[in-house]
């Protein structure tokens, strides 16, 4: 097995997708673009989610809304996410379920409220959107080991204190699958937790 990483070193870079329903209901999925300490290629061909695999999903929360200026600012509630280890690569952002479909390896939990804030600018009294970022700690709560590329893992090895991660999301919405209102782009850096 592997030692942890050391505190404050590079966990992981992941990109993915927020997804909102009608009654406000947010939950986040993705795949990993690095996973430091796993050995070899994370994709099946060209990067992207239909070729990645290292795939996450969060369970749903909702933020209670704060307003200072042109800061809109989200708190979100505690909760967990999954990371997963699909043998067969195949994602969709049409699918979201397509990132939970694979081996369960890890669950993370957020310690503590996360807080997001957009940044937003009038131009001729009309609001736009310029920057969404926000930033979390989530400890490990449960992982087993895998294999991949003929080696062996298991995150609680690899990170055993958690993460803290800042996201920035696009401020365009995309189209949403079926079941969702919206959806915008993001991407993510963690960092290892120390003891």
């Amino acid at each position: 097995m592997l030692p942890p990483l050391r505190a404050a070193s590079v966990a992981w870079y992941v990109t993915g997708r927020f997804y909102t329903t009608a009654d406000k209901a947010t939950q986040d999925l993705g795949y990993f673009l690095h996973l430091q300490g796993i050995t070899g290629d994370l994709f099946d061909g060209a990067p992207g989610e239909q070729t990645a695999h290292f795939t996450f999903r969060s369970a749903p929360f909702k933020a209670r809304p704060v307003t200072n200026g042109d800061l809109s600012l989200g708190l979100d509630a505690t909760g967990d996410f999954t990371l997963y280890l699909k043998r067969k690569p195949g994602a969709s952002f049409d699918k979201p379920d397509s990132f939970s479909d694979g081996e369960p390896i890890a669950t993370f939990r957020r310690v503590s409220v996360v807080m997001g804030a957009t940044l937003s600018a009038s131009q001729h009294a009309k609001q736009s959107e310029l920057l969404s970022l926000n930033v979390f700690t989530a400890a490990l709560i449960w992982s087993q080991e895998f294999e991949f590329r003929g080696a062996r893992y298991d995150l609680k090895q690899l990170l055993p204190y958690g993460i803290t991660q800042w996201g920035d999301a696009s401020p365009t919405p995309l189209a949403a699958p079926a079941g969702f209102a919206q959806s915008f782009a993001f991407v993510g850096s963690a960092i290892a937790l120390g003891k």
